[in-house]
């Protein structure tokens, strides 16, 4: 029950934080060209972890 109590608010809050992020990139201009490398470059890192092991 009191990890209920714990997680309830996390979960609203980061809830919360991904509709102002979201509303936010809609209003701005971004530039979606660095933020897919950005994104490309982090999933491959997790990638080359998972099949190599290191890191």
């Amino acid at each position: 029950m009191i990890r209920l109590i714990i997680i309830l608010p996390i979960i609203f809050i980061v809830w919360m934080l991904l509709v102002k992020i979201i509303s936010d990139v809609k209003k701005a201009n971004v530039d979606w060209t660095g933020v897919t490398t950005i994104i490309g470059f982090i999933a491959l890192a997790f990638w080359l972890r998972h099949i190599t092991g290191m890191g």
